[in-house]
């Protein structure tokens, strides 16, 4: 086992593990120096001191400098303020440019030796004019970097449909696979809009319950196929797989039909009828 303590650089951002400081006490929320391969940063810790397997932690440890003085807060809320005139200024030397590119956020080294700019594009962009346009603006070293569609609302944040801040910005450290496997898994509806999230791709929660659905799924037998029942046989019309009972469309002796729900123990199927794997293969997105 290793003590280590759990650092984030931003909110909802991914987790890293620091080698704590002898005789320094971390809280949680508590700004602390840390030093990395681009220098010092400013972060924060998201867990106090711990003890991990040897196996999850990546050597060589990076160590926490100090726990963040006043005067490091108020460096780096400086460079919070002068964000928003670096991000204009970037905007109109793109513009000059005609640069097909879309600025997304920037972020200043701790040690104010570089500014590093995001942005999405369709494509590859030649910025290197742009490059030197910056440099001689802000005389310091520029870095630009290109990020996904995923990234860009990451960075922006945003509502999501379910009225909570989008997941990649407030809760999810890493960006999870996800497929249109699992949103008819877990027998969504598959119109692009009700199932996209801000970015434009699927949305990230569709695999947060991604495992029980596979496994539900796998017990059910399929929409459409023939089933025994207590009231006797007929089709499966729908499947709930929450409360794991099945819809079954029974012909009643009237000529009419009769929709009734059953448990999926009381229902008899053959294995044949199960959903097959091959119609649930899709392209991960």
């Amino acid at each position: 086992m290793i003590n280590v303590v759990v650092i984030k650089f931003k909110s909802g951002g991914k987790l890293y593990y620091f080698s704590p400081k002898q005789g320094e006490i971390y809280e949680r929320n508590m700004p602390v120096i840390v030093e990395t391969s681009r220098g010092l940063e400013y972060a924060w810790v998201a867990y106090p001191e711990r003890s991990v397997p040897d196996d999850e932690v990546v050597q060589p440890l990076k160590p926490i400098v100090r726990i963040a003085t006043e005067k490091d807060k108020e460096f780096y809320e400086a460079c919070q303020e002068k964000k928003p005139q670096a991000m204009q200024t970037c905007r109109e030397k793109i513009a000059a440019r005609g640069l097909e590119m879309k600025l997304v956020d920037c972020e200043f080294a701790f040690d104010g030796s570089k500014i590093v700019f995001f942005f999405t594009s369709a494509g590859r962009v030649d910025f290197r004019e742009l490059v030197k346009d910056l440099a001689s603006a802000f005389k310091t070293r520029i870095e630009l970097r290109q990020v996904g569609t995923r990234d860009e609302t990451k960075y922006l944040g945003g509502i999501a449909p379910c009225g909570r801040v989008c997941c990649c910005a407030g809760n999810m450290p890493e960006f999870k696979k996800v497929s249109i496997k699992m949103a008819k898994t877990q027998g969504l509806s598959l119109n692009p809009g009700k199932i996209s999230g801000l970015c434009g791709r699927l949305m990230c929660c569709l695999s947060y319950e991604s495992d029980y659905y596979a496994d539900a799924y796998k017990k059910m037998p399929k929409i459409g196929s023939e089933v025994g029942t207590p009231d006797g046989k007929g089709s499966v019309a729908s499947v709930n797989m929450l409360k794991m009972q099945v819809k079954v469309k029974i012909d009643d002796k009237n000529g009419g039909l009769i929709f009734k729900d059953f448990p999926l123990q009381d229902v008899r199927f053959k294995k044949g009828n199960q959903p097959q794997q091959d119609e649930l293969d899709d392209e991960e997105e």
